[in-house]
């Protein structure tokens, strides 16, 4: 996207804010419809096998982004062996095709390209970046990495001693416990958002080449995957090449994929749970449900909601437990939307010895986020949202993360170009509804990983509900 777009798509979404915001004396300020912003075209093209390709031209630079996503995570993984799906992709850049993970290397160096292969709960990834004098050369060697995988066995048992590694460590540090913890008692051990997504050592040490290449096999495949592009490219330029390094690429049998993951029950009373840290100097914090999918109709009023709540530096949240009382260094909430309804979080560590009192205004802010919000501090939250929109879409790799939650969510082509509208267009009323909805302190999960016999004693006297001791042995099984 070049920076005159970027420029007129933040004047549009300045203008909007504006208009809005101008009073009238006469009568109470109305709200009109916003200008959409323009956004960059999507050129829909398919290869001969029928995976589609998306291709967004962007000239002001030669370079190019090429990433092929495929549609399964690890909200994919078997019952039993959750972290395959993660693991999986963590191993397709270790060997592929005739090369070992240290030529390929070696080979996209030489190109000035950077490749690099992720997972998250609803989707996988392989992403390039590359000068387009050498496009034609390194997509071979991204097509290696995503259609012909090696899975060493020296690469698979270098991982998983990470994988072990990183989560002993996880054991002595409270801001990984409470990673592993929150999710664990909101969603509960048998749903897929309950468990890491890199796995617990049960099931990381038991995983064999012949599980990854099942998942590979299952997932990886040209009707479960597209490909974006953007970049100094053309279709005419772009598609012979992609046709010549992903168009021979076939699904291996028709077994059917995964069932979407199915939401998770919500709390029906609000429960306190204490995972003993003996001697932590701090408090990891975490208050919250299940939240909302990213396909909820209610998306861009909640970022608004968010930002006032805790999604930006002089959010309510922060300025309580930061910049008044000083029992953190930082404090804010997320909805983490997903396929399925992912968890909504207020979040902080705090002074152990602050526990309880710092708990006190997290409820606090959590029940006044549902009454009527000032005029001026939603303008301004409609202002943090609305014109740091634009900024998203800067560079290349900016702007094919953006194609991609349209492909990964099924979101409709214009939710963008919608989205600075549908901000301006949001009212007290309509987010007080929304709170009332989306945010019920009275039934939320409170889960603490600090010092027990330090911090129980305050939480009890704060009568929160019943509380619930967790060990951090029962958070790895």
């Amino acid at each position: 996207m070049t920076r005159a777009l970027i420029a007129l798509m933040v004047a549009a979404a300045a203008a909007a804010v504006a208009a809005q915001d101008r009073p009238d004396r006469s009568k109470p300020p109305a709200i009109g419809p916003a200008p959409s912003l323009k956004m960059p075209a999507i050129q829909k093209q398919q290869l001969t096998n029928g995976l589609p390709v998306w291709i967004v031209e962007h000239h002001e630079v030669p370079l190019a982004q090429v990433n092929l996503i495929v549609r399964s995570g690890s909200a994919a993984d078997p019952i039993g062996k959750y972290g395959v799906g993660s693991l999986t992709a963590a191993m397709l850049d270790e060997g592929a095709g005739p090369r070992a993970a240290l030529e390929i290397a070696d080979a996209l160096e030489f190109l000035g390209a950077n490749l690099s292969t992720t997972s998250t709960f609803d989707a996988s990834a392989v992403r390039l970046s590359v000068p387009v004098s050498k496009l034609a050369d390194a997509l071979p060697i991204m097509a290696d990495v995503a259609l012909k995988p090696t899975f060493p066995a020296n690469e698979l048992d270098r991982l998983r001693q990470e994988r072990l590694t990183g989560l002993l460590q996880a054991r002595d540090n409270p801001a990984a416990l409470i990673q592993i913890a929150f999710p664990r008692i909101v969603f509960g051990p048998t749903h897929r958002y309950g468990t890491s997504a890199n796995g617990l050592p049960p099931a990381v040490e038991a995983f064999t080449l012949a599980d990854l290449q099942t998942f590979y096999r299952l997932h990886y495949r040209p009707d479960n995957a597209a490909l974006l592009v953007v970049g100094d490219v053309t279709p005419a330029s772009i598609m012979p090449m992609l046709e010549k390094s992903f168009g021979a690429w076939k699904a291996e049998g028709m077994a059917p994929l995964t069932a979407a993951v199915p939401t998770a029950p919500q709390f029906k009373s609000r429960q306190v749970y204490i995972v003993d840290k003996p001697d932590a100097p701090q408090s990891q914090v975490r208050i919250g449900w299940v939240g909302v999918p990213r396909s909820t109709a209610d998306y861009a009023p909640l970022e608004v909601l968010n930002t006032i709540l805790g999604g930006s530096f002089t959010s309510r949240l922060n300025q309580n437990l930061r910049e008044e009382h000083g029992y953190s260094y930082g404090a804010s909430s997320a909805f983490d939307m997903r396929l399925s309804a992912g968890p909504f979080l207020a979040s902080a560590g705090v002074q152990s010895d602050k526990t309880g009192p710092a708990i006190q205004e997290f409820f606090n802010e959590l029940n006044n986020i549902s009454k009527p919000i000032p005029e001026e501090e939603l303008k301004k939250a409609k202002n943090y949202v609305a014109l740091g929109f634009p900024g998203e879409f800067e560079t290349t790799g900016d702007l094919a993360r953006k194609l991609e939650d349209l492909v990964i969510y099924n979101l409709p082509e214009d939710s963008y170009a919608k989205f600075v509208g549908q901000v301006t267009s949001v009212t007290a009323s309509s987010l007080q509804a929304l709170a009332a909805r989306y945010i019920q302190p009275d039934r939320m999960a409170v889960v603490v990983v600090g010092d027990r016999r330090s911090i129980e004693g305050p939480i009890r006297q704060l009568n929160l509900g019943p509380i619930n001791f967790v060990t951090i042995d029962e958070l790895f099984r």
